[in-house]
């Protein structure tokens, strides 16, 4: 009997781009050194092995149905939000995060809350036990929960195919181990796999399966590229891991939008979801402080105040220093430099420091005016109202530039009992129509803000 030939290739461990021979620098993805080999091998018989059955037919588009059946509510407002709705029956989610995150912490806690489904929880990170004292610190209690520590692949599928969960979580896709491909786990083909068989596993069950997915040192999902392909859903948990409050954001989604995100704030007996962000990130105090502005920043759909800080002081070293904590440090050295070109401001000689409190990382531009604003209190050493809000894009000529969403970052605002904000007087011209309960003043240059401040 003839021995199969053992075949090897090289892989990528950033994007999965297979290569026959080894290259020190990937041609798919331009990085180096990240080409190690595996051993992909085949059953002897495999090649010999007759064609499937094709079935089914092609249908009209119109006589197929739009429907994908009633959403699973995982009794998480916050998931729910970011999922649209809830979790689609034979659907693949894929959530992925630092290491310490909260990952397993929120499919626990949601596993835990199902109470009327039986959900079957996979870690091949974590005994039994380790997932018991976890499960303790938590509120919620779902007897139907099933707990299974199991790395090998073929085990899992025929323990789903005995128990038959309506909900199936795998801790993590990184750790399960396939048989038939002679690599290590959480390699590129490993992974890929795996990950096809319990794709397959969804599709032809209708039970929807959680995949949880390590990220390597770029913050990318790691493996091959082609896993956030093959799944119906993407989802990234981001945040400090050494501050309380963590943003659940979907990269990709196939069953609804991807510009909603959730917010939560990690507690002794797990994850608690934020609903007034707003209120949680503005900080009380009893009396005036310099460098503080409140700023108005968009998450997807989601309107919420920050407070942003900012300290001024003369440099003790021969270069000033610049450094910024969640919001991008490039960004803030110009608009430094347009308040030293456009407002005099002298700063060149002065060591700037930003802080954006709640340790979230804002990208939205609207907080520019905010960060402004901050560094012109701490400089001036002159203390900003509490009840000012302010929103806008500074651009290189020291304009104030529209922003989006307007009518919701002023209803919050208001909400928030807000006297006053100070928004792009473009976008007060558009505000036609819109009445409010707060004072609205438009700004066209940055030194008309000053103006108005210091007036």
């Amino acid at each position: 009997m003839a021995v199969q030939k053992v075949k090897k290739a090289f892989f990528c461990q950033s994007c999965g781009f297979e290569s026959p021979k080894w290259m020190g620098k990937c041609p798919s993805c331009g990085e180096w050194n990240t080409l190690v080999e595996e051993i992909v091998s085949k059953p002897a018989d495999a090649s010999f092995s007759k064609a499937p059955e094709r079935k089914g037919l092609p249908k009209k588009l119109v006589d197929i149905s739009g429907e994908t059946g009633e959403r699973m509510d995982s009794c998480d407002g916050e998931l729910n939000r970011v999922l649209g709705g809830g979790i689609v029956p034979g659907s693949v989610i894929l959530l992925g995060g630092e290491p310490g995150i909260g990952k397993s912490t929120l499919l626990l806690q949601t596993a835990l809350r199902l109470a009327d489904k039986k959900v079957l929880y996979i870690s091949g990170e974590e005994s039994e036990t380790q997932i018991k004292l976890r499960a303790d610190r938590m509120d919620d209690v779902n007897p139907d929960c099933l707990v299974l520590a199991e790395n090998s692949l073929e085990t899992i599928l025929n323990v789903l195919d005995q128990v038959e969960p309506d909900l199936v979580i795998i801790d993590s896709i990184q750790t399960l181990h396939y048989s038939l491909v002679e690599s290590s786990p959480g390699s590129i083909s490993q992974v890929r796999e795996c990950a096809a068989k319990l794709i397959r596993y969804a599709k032809e069950t209708g039970t929807p399966v959680i995949l949880v997915g390590h990220i390597n040192k770029e913050g990318n999902i790691a493996g091959p590229k082609v896993l956030e392909h093959m799944t119906d859903v993407v989802l990234q948990f981001e945040g400090d891991r050494h501050h309380l409050f963590r943003i659940l954001r979907a990269a990709k989604n196939r069953y609804g939008s991807t510009s909603e995100i959730g917010i939560y704030e990690m507690k002794g007996n797990g994850l608690a979801g934020v609903l007034n962000p707003s209120s949680v990130l503005l900080g009380e105090t009893e009396f005036p402080l310099s460098g503080t502005a409140i700023g108005t920043a968009m998450e997807g759909m989601r309107p919420f105040l920050i407070e942003v800080q900012s300290l001024v002081s003369s440099a003790v070293y021969g270069t000033p220093q610049r450094s910024a904590n969640g919001f991008d440090n490039r960004r803030l050295n110009m608009l430094l430099a347009v308040l030293e070109k456009r407002c005099g401001f002298h700063l060149g000689t002065k060591d700037v420091f930003l802080n954006i409190t709640g340790g979230l990382r804002i990208e939205d531009p609207a907080i520019d005016l905010a960060v402004v604003c901050a560094v012109l209190s701490s400089n001036e050493d002159v203390a900003l109202n509490r009840r000012y809000a302010f929103t806008g894009e500074i651009g290189l000529t020291g304009e104030i530039r529209p922003v989006n969403r307007m009518e919701l970052r002023i209803s919050e605002a208001q909400k928030l009992g807000f006297e006053k904000i100070f928004i792009p007087s473009f976008s007060k011209k558009s505000l036609q129509g819109f009445t409010a309960d707060i004072e609205i003043i438009g700004i066209g240059k940055i030194e008309d803000l000053f103006r108005n401040l210091l007036s």
